[in-house]
């Protein structure tokens, strides 16, 4: 045997075996991890709704902007969409016949049906802009966006395809956890039950009757032809909520409505997921075809909407920001960088913030500038999913001091500040919510 040989055929394998053992040893350890980490993923998203505080301001951004668009409107609305308007009656109903799109304005052609939804689509949006029964409101809020702007598709600035969209998630979000007359209900819901009194809710079964009885004679009527999706969410959402009160008042034990809430949660973190892909996607499908347009690429972009007589509300506004080419390239240019960046930058939180505070100033300045400001509102209310929770809190706390100095100033005592539930199950109390 020659030297070593025994070293050799005893030692290295046995050394071999030990970093065998090692390696998997490590790749048990890498594995644990990412079990544990998929398993904390997966108890997040089904334990809680998330986004308390950014589904607020998107409930509140799109309400708001669709009740001042009606109210400006008002004195117009039967040129925009009623009986008065270019895009007659009989022109609606030969498009949505093609393209199946849902509007209840199709119903009827008389003025006193087109006034009472449109009385409708203002009252829906007050209060979903308030928060009161916001599940009921959320899918009346749906059906006036959607009935008002497929009874006129012509008709639009750009901003109505974002409330369009959002109009229909906001249906699938638990977006009264905070800042809502429906969680300030729910904290009062909570405080009588821990007083030991019985808390009876008897305007959340009269909606849910009243709405089944119209969806009942509507469908008999048959005016819900066309399009499945819409009338099958209707229905949906109206067994979901019999469902959820069943749960809740019926059951012997807790766990029909915890599986209940947790569905919910999951519904709506999918939702909100939705909506900030959506919000990337405009952002992104906007710089990169102005990527493609020459005068994008030489810098002068920018300068040409701002001598057309139609965006120009302040000529004089518009010249002195024109005067300047330097000025008007880098507007140019760093429009399509923000744009084409921001999706990129949502893994790190700094730069996200500062392309977040770029992104709504430009839009500021588009509603003033141009004349635009539905259009700028529709888009700050998508960019707000993406602000900060510590930064919306305080903005919660600012106004909340304000409205108690505005209480105390009148003599009348100051309501609680509302926070996100720490728990799915206080999210939300009885029918309509």
């Amino acid at each position: 045997m020659e030297p070593g040989e025994g070293l050799h055929d005893t030692v290295l394998p046995r050394a071999a075996v030990v970093a065998g053992a090692g390696g998997r040893g490590r790749g048990r350890r890498a594995v644990n991890r990412f079990s544990l980490a998929v398993s904390r993923g997966i108890a997040r998203v089904t334990e809680a709704a998330l986004g308390p505080y950014q589904t607020a301001v998107i409930r509140i951004g799109f309400s708001a902007t669709w009740l001042l668009f009606l109210l400006r409107e008002l004195p117009h609305r039967s040129e925009l969409y009623g009986p008065d308007g270019p895009w007659s009656w009989g022109l609606a109903e030969q498009l949505i016949r093609a393209n199946e799109a849902f509007t209840v304005l199709m119903w009827s052609d008389g003025r006193i049906w087109f006034e009472i939804v449109y009385a409708l689509a203002i009252l829906s949006s007050a209060l979903l802009l308030l928060g009161w029964r916001t599940r009921t409101m959320s899918v009346v809020f749906m059906v006036g966006v959607l009935s008002l702007q497929n009874r006129s598709v012509f008709v639009g600035d750009g901003g109505d395809n974002v409330l369009h969209l959002m109009s229909v998630y906001l249906v699938f979000t638990r977006c009264a956890q905070v800042w809502s007359l429906d969680a300030r209900r729910a904290a009062r819901a909570r405080a009588a039950r821990e007083r030991g009194e019985r808390v009876t809710d008897r305007t959340g079964p009269a909606l849910w009757c009243v709405s089944g009885f119209v969806l009942i004679a509507v469908t008999l009527a048959g005016r819900m032809e066309g399009d499945w999706l819409i009338p099958a969410l209707l229905w949906t959402v109206w067994a979901a909520q019999a469902l959820w009160w069943l749960a809740g008042r019926r059951a012997t034990s807790g766990e029909p409505r915890i599986l209940l809430d947790v569905v919910a949660g999951i519904v709506h973190n999918g939702a909100l997921l939705v909506i900030m892909a959506e919000a990337c996607l405009i952002y992104a499908t906007a710089g990169w075809y102005k990527i493609q347009g020459s005068r994008w690429q030489d810098g002068t972009a920018v300068y040409y909407p701002l001598h057309l007589e139609y965006f120009s509300p302040w000529p004089a506004l518009a010249d002195l920001l024109s005067a300047s080419g330097t000025l008007v390239m880098l507007v140019t240019y760093g429009t399509v960088l923000v744009q084409v960046a921001f999706p990129f930058t949502l893994f790190n939180r700094r730069v996200k913030n500062v392309l977040l505070a770029l992104m709504i100033t430009e839009h500021a300045v588009i509603a003033v500038v141009l004349g635009l400001p539905f259009f700028s509102l529709a888009m700050i209310a998508a960019d707000a999913v993406f602000l900060p929770t510590s930064f919306l809190r305080r903005l919660g706390g600012w106004a909340s001091r304000a409205r108690d100095r505005l209480l105390r100033r009148g003599g009348r005592t100051p309501v609680p500040e509302q926070h996100a539930p720490e728990s799915p199950e206080t999210t939300h109390v009885g029918f309509g919510t």
